[in-house]
């Protein structure tokens, strides 16, 4: 009985430190979700590349999706005034809803491939699309798997190295 018992707090301390590691924090990073599943992406990514030809502006197309940290996390820090004034400034935002990619339940993806993205192998991506439609970090779109834990200078640098001059 005893040993049962030991071995009951065991498996509890065990599973909840699997938990722990497991569960992303979200106190180096905001989080928010952002990836609207009903949203029309088509519609949405053609009036942001109107407006940013009309501004002179560029579209900065976040693909991710609600279950991921790393899309919260890059979503959280783009709503926050830091942020939010570089992207009024110089970017047309739209979030899409990309769903799991990497298992085959990806939706939207035809919106990665309009960009010469063929394949997304997980979330989020970040697109920075000049308003004609080129996408100028081709290199780069598809490595934000790691956003919760980039630092928010780096993602600062980075992006501000895409503002249309």
């Amino acid at each position: 009985m005893i040993a049962r018992a030991f071995g009951t707090a065991l498996l509890a301390l065990a599973l909840a430190a699997c938990a722990h590691s497991a569960a992303p924090s979200s106190a180096h990073h905001p989080e928010a979700r952002a990836y609207d599943a009903a949203l029309d992406a088509n519609a949405a990514v053609d009036a942001a590349l109107e407006r940013a030809g009309a501004r002179g502006t560029r579209l900065l197309l976040v693909m991710g999706a609600n279950w991921c940290h790393d899309s919260r996390a890059l979503a959280g820090w783009l709503g926050t005034p830091r942020f939010a004034a570089l992207v009024d400034e110089h970017f047309e935002l739209v979030f899409v809803n990309v769903g799991m990619p990497q298992t085959d339940d990806g939706h939207n993806l035809h919106i990665a491939h309009r960009f010469g993205i063929e394949m997304l192998p997980g979330t989020p991506n970040l697109l920075v699309i000049a308003a004609d439609g080129t996408l100028l970090n081709a290199g780069t779109a598809t490595s934000w798997r790691n956003a919760a834990s980039r630092e928010a200078d780096a993602i600062y640098t980075e992006l501000a190295g895409f503002t249309a001059n």
